[in-house]
C-alpha cells in the first residue's frame, strides 16, 4: 500500500530540495581558535577537544515541525569548511564558487572576509601541506598536473571516511557506556610504560568526545524546552516537549524505543561529520539493527506504522541536508555534491538466512516516496532473496531514481572471506561507500585511496613510458607502439608501467596514512569500531578488527578495446603497421585518412560489452594485472593488530572518468584524445550493441573474486522499456543471470536522453529529477554539463 506524505514532510522536502547551497565558516573559526588554544596538547587531545568546543558553540536550530534534530552547520544546506586539510583552494576560488558550471555554493563578503582572517594561520600546516612535503620526486610526478596516473588530492582536501561505526553498540548501550569503560580502562593503566601512556592520551580523549557529543544533544534538549514554552500550536508544543525528553537521554544512554535509536544514530552520525568531513560516513545495515526496535514499538503499539514511516523519512531528509565544499579540481570527480553516506537492507544474516523483514519494505517505500539522493541507497542479494522484494526494488528502478544498487551476496561474501574476513562477520558486510563493502563497527580501513588511471598505463605503454602529454618518462618503457614485434611484448609493456605506477600509488596511500595517523586521529570513529577500545589504539595506529586500503579504477573497456584492436587489427590481419597507428593516435586521427583509421578501429575490431570471448579475455587479464599487483603492498597497519593489512581496489571511479579522459590522449579503440574515458566497468558509450544481457555476459567474466573493494556496473534504460509490466519481470532475471554468473554489482538509470536534455536546457523544470552518476545519485541540474553530457550518451538499452 503506498503511503501519502504528511503534509510537513513535504514542507521538509522542498526545504531541502530548493535550498541553494552556501559556505558556512562558523567551523572553520572555531577550530582555528581551538587549534591556537590546545596547541600544546597531545594531537588526539587536541582533535577532541576541537570537536568539543565546535559542538559546544556552533549554531543550533530546530527546523519547522521536524521530529528529529541535529544541524551541519549554521543555516540548512551550508556546507561547514575543514581548513585543517586545505586552505589553498579556499583562497584560488572564493570569488568563483557562486560560478561554478555545476555544484555551486553561494558566500557573502562577510562570510569571505571570515574565511580570508584564518587562512594564514593554516599555511604549511594542512593535511595537505604535510603530504606534498613527504613525497618524492618522482611520486610528485606521477599524479595530478603531471603525468597523471594517480591522484589522491581529493582525499587530502577532506577526510577519510568510508566507514560505518558500530551503531548497533551505540543506540543498545548509549555513549555513556563507552565513557565507563574509557574510565575503568584508564584506571588500570601503568603509565610508566610508553605503550601504556599513549593508550591513556587515547582514553582521555574518547571521553573528551563522548561527553561532547552527549552535552550537544543536551543543548538541543535545552533549545526545544525553550521552543516549547513559546508554541501557541499545543500538538507541536507536545512534539516539542518530546524532543527535548529525547535529547536529553540519547545519545548517553541506550535507546528505549524506534523514535530514540534514530535520534541517537543521527547525532553520532552527524557529530562524526562535522569533526572530519569524511567522505562516504555511512549508515549500515539500517534494517537490521533496528529492527528490533521496529518490532516491538509495532507490537506494543508505541508506534504505529505510519509513525514509524514518517520518523524513517525524517532521517533520510536529514541526510539529504548535508554538504560538503570541495575544490573544483575534485568536485569534477564527486559531481553533484554527493555525501555517500550509504545504508544497506537485505542480504543475508550471519547465519546464512534470509535477512528481509518488514523494515526492509519500509525503508524502500520510505525512498520512493521521497526521491532524494540521500541516503546512497544499496539493495544486497544472494540465492534465497525473495522474488517480491526482487520487484519491489525494480519498482524503484522503473520509476528513474537510480536506487536502490543490487549487490551480490554469492560474490562479495567470498571475495571478503579471501582477505581473511570471518565467515559471520563476511555475512554481515554494509555498503560504507559508492560500492565498498565492509563490516559494520570491524572495519578500519579505508577506501578512499589512489584514483587510479588504468588506460593511462596502456598511453605509457604505447610511448616507451613517456608521457606524450607533459614529456615525462618515469618509467622507461620495453620499446614502443612502432618496435613491438607482438601482442605479448605490447601487454609486457603494459604490465611494466601498472606495476610501477602502483607501487607509486602505494607509496603516497602509506604517506598519507602516516599523516593523518600523526595529525588527525579521530577518537569519536575509533571509539565505536571494535577494537579500538581494547586495544587502547586509534584506527589509524590498528585499533580495527579489519584493515584493508582501497583505491578506485575505470575505463577497463578503453583498455581492452584498445589491446584487441591492436592485437587483430596489427598483429594477427595486419590492416595496418603499428608505426602507422603510432603516427594517427600523436594526430589524434585528424584528415579524412585520420577518420578513416580510426572508424576501423570502432567498426572492426571486437569490443567489450557484447559477450565476445576474444575482448572480454583482454579485459580480464589486463584489469587482473593491477587487481593482482596492489594486493601485494602492505598498510601502514599491517602486522600492527588487524587482520589484512593490505592493499585491494574497486571499479568506484566515481564521475572521474570525464576529466581522466582530459589528461589521456588519443587511444587505440578509436577514442579521440581528451574525450572522456569509459566509467567503471562498463562498456564504452555506443559500442555495446547486442543489448544488456550481452553487457552482463561480458562484466561477468572480470575477477570479481579479486575485487574485494567493490565493482560498478552500470546501466541505461529507455522508460519506454518499463511501459510494459511483464518487463521488470525480465529485468529480475536479467540482474539474477548477472549475479549467477558471479557479477558482483549492477546499478540502473531508467530515462531518456531526450529527457535529460530537455533538463539542460530547462533546469528549472528538473530540480528534482535523479540520476544515477556513478556509485551515487544525484539531482541531474546540479552536474557539470560535462558530467550531464556523458550521462546522456550512455547506451539506451531495450529488454526483449
Amino acid at each position: 500500500m503506498k503511503r501519502k506524505n504528511s503534509k510537513r514532510i513535504n514542507n521538509l522536502r522542498e526545504m531541502v530540495v530548493s535550498t541553494r547551497p552556501e559556505i558556512c565558516p562558523e567551523r572553520a573559526v572555531i577550530v582555528t581558535k581551538a587549534y591556537q588554544e590546545f596547541y600544546n596538547q597531545p594531537m588526539g587531545i587536541l582533535r577532541a577537544k576541537a570537536l568539543e568546543k565546535i559542538l559546544s558553540e556552533m549554531s543550533i536550530y530546530i527546523l519547522p515541525g521536524e521530529l528529529l534534530v541535529g544541524n551541519h552547520s549554521s543555516k540548512l544546506r551550508a556546507a561547514p569548511v575543514f581548513p585543517e586539510f586545505d586552505v589553498n583552494f579556499l583562497e584560488k576560488e572564493m570569488s568563483e564558487f557562486n560560478k561554478r558550471s555545476g555544484d555551486m555554493f553561494e558566500i557573502d563578503d562577510e562570510n569571505k572576509s571570515k574565511l580570508a582572517e584564518i587562512v594564514p594561520f593554516w599555511k604549511g600546516r594542512t593535511i595537505k601541506d604535510y603530504n606534498h612535503a613527504m613525497w618524492t620526486e618522482e611520486n610528485k610526478l606521477s599524479g595530478q598536473n603531471y603525468v597523471n596516473v594517480i591522484d589522491n588530492e581529493w582525499n587530502l582536501e577532506n577526510s577519510d571516511g568510508h566507514i560505518s561505526v558500530d551503531y548497533p553498540k551505540l543506540i543498545n548501550f548509549g555513549l555513556s557506556s563507552i565513557i565507563f569503560d574509557a574510565k575503568k580502562k584508564l584506571s588500570l593503566l601503568d603509565i610508566a610504560e610508553p605503550e601504556e601512556l599513549k593508550k591513556k592520551y587515547f582514553y582521555e580523549s574518547v571521553i573528551i568526545v563522548a561527553k561532547a557529543v552527549i552535552k550537544f544533544a543536551h543543548r538541543f534538549a535545552e533549545l526545544a524546552k525553550l521552543e516549547a514554552l513559546n508554541e501557541n500550536d499545543p500538538s507541536r508544543r507536545l512534539e516539542l516537549e518530546r524532543i527535548a525528553e529525547i535529547c536529553g537521554r540519547v545519545p548517553e544512554f541506550p535507546a528505549r524505543n524506534y523514535y530514540e535509536a534514530l535520534q541517537s544514530l543521527w547525532f553520532v552520525q552527524l557529530a562524526i561529520q562535522i569533526d572530519g568531513n569524511g567522505h562516504s560516513v555511512s549508515i549500515g545495515r539500517f534494517d537490521q539493527f533496528l529492527y528490533p526496535f521496529y518490532k516491538s514499538d509495532i507490537a506494543s503499539k508505541t508506534l504505529t506504522e505510519d509513525e514509524v514511516f514518517e520518523l524513517t523519512q525524517m532521517f533520510w531528509i536529514k541526510l539529504s541536508s548535508l554538504t560538503k565544499l570541495r575544490s573544483w579540481s575534485q568536485t569534477r570527480l564527486n559531481a553533484g555534491y554527493p555525501m555517500f553516506q550509504n545504508l544497506t537492507i537485505g542480504g543475508q544474516k550471519p547465519n546464512g538466512e534470509d535477512a528481509c523483514n518488514e523494515l526492509t519494505f519500509l525503508c524502500l517505500d520510505v525512498t520512493e516516496s521521497l526521491k532524494l539522493f540521500q541516503p546512497t541507497f544499496t539493495a544486497r542479494v544472494h540465492k534465497q532473496s525473495p522474488r517480491k522484494y526482487l520487484k519491489r526494488c525494480t519498482e524503484l528502478i522503473k520509476q528513474g531514481l537510480g536506487m536502490p544498487s543490487f549487490f551480490n551476496d554469492e560474490v562479495i561474501i567470498p571475495a571478503l572471506i579471501n582477505r581473511g574476513v570471518e565467515v559471520e562477520d563476511a555475512r554481515n558486510y554494509s555498503m560504507v561507500g559508492c560500492v565498498e563493502p565492509g563490516v559494520q563497527g570491524k572495519w578500519g580501513g579505508r577506501y578512499g585511496a589512489c584514483l587510479f588511471i588504468l588506460p593511462k598505463c596502456l598511453e605509457l605503454a604505447l610511448y616507451d613510458g613517456k608521457d606524450p602529454r607533459t614529456g615525462i618518462q618515469l618509467c622507461s618503457g620495453n620499446g614502443d607502439l612502432s618496435t613491438f614485434t607482438s601482442y605479448q611484448e605490447l601487454f609486457d609493456a603494459y604490465e611494466k608501467q601498472v606495476k610501477y605506477y602502483v607501487r607509486q600509488h602505494v607509496i603516497r596511500d602509506n604517506i598519507q596514512d602516516l599523516v593523518w595517523e600523526k595529525y588527525l586521529p579521530t577518537p569519536l570513529i575509533s571509539c565505536l569500531v571494535s577494537d579500538c577500545m581494547e586495544r587502547g589504539k586509534e584506527i589509524k595506529e590498528g585499533g580495527a578488527v579489519y584493515d584493508y586500503t582501497g583505491g578506485q579504477t575505470g575505463g577497463i573497456a578503453n583498455v581492452a578495446n584498445s589491446l584487441a584492436a591492436i592485437k587483430k587489427l596489427v598483429f594477427e590481419e595486419k590492416k595496418i603497421t603499428g608505426a602507422e597507428l603510432k603516427k594517427y593516435l600523436e594526430n589524434n586521427f585528424e584528415g579524412i585518412e585520420g577518420e578513416k583509421v580510426r572508424q576501423m578501429l570502432i567498426n572492426k575490431a571486437p569490443k567489450y560489452g557484447n559477450d565476445d570471448e576474444y575482448v572480454d579475455s583482454i579485459a580480464r587479464e589486463a584489469f587482473s594485472v593491477l587487481l593482482k599487483e596492489v594486493s601485494k603492498y602492505h598498510n601502514t597497519r599491517y602486522g600492527r593488530g588487524p587482520i589484512g593489512g593490505s592493499f585491494h581496489h574497486s571499479t568506484a571511479s566515481v564521475a572521474a572518468n570525464v576529466p581522466w579522459g582530459m589528461v589521456t590522449g588519443a587511444t587505440p579503440d578509436g577514442r579521440k584524445a581528451y574525450t572522456p574515458l569509459a566509467d567503471t566497468e562498463s562498456p564504452t558509450h555506443f559500442t555495446d550493441l547486442n543489448g544488456p544481457t550481452a553487457i552482463v555476459l561480458s562484466a561477468s567474466r572480470l575477477e570479481h573474486i579479486l575485487e574485494s573493494g567493490g565493482a560498478i556496473l552500470n546501466l541505461k534504460f529507455s522508460p519506454i522499456v518499463f511501459e510494459n509490466g511483464e518487463n521488470l519481470e525480465k529485468l529480475i532475471d536479467l540482474i539474477r543471470t548477472y549475479f549467477d554468473l558471479d557479477g558482483m554489482e549492477i546499478q540502473i538509470n531508467v530515462i531518456s536522453a531526450d529527457k535529460l536534455r530537455n533538463a539542460q536546457k530547462n533546469p528549472e523544470k528538473y530540480k528534482d529529477l535523479l540520476i544515477r552518476v556513478a556509485g551515487y545519485s544525484a539531482y541531474f541540474v546540479d552536474l557539470d554539463p560535462l558530467i550531464q553530457n556523458d550521462i546522456i550518451e550512455r547506451t539506451e538499452n531495450m529488454l526483449v
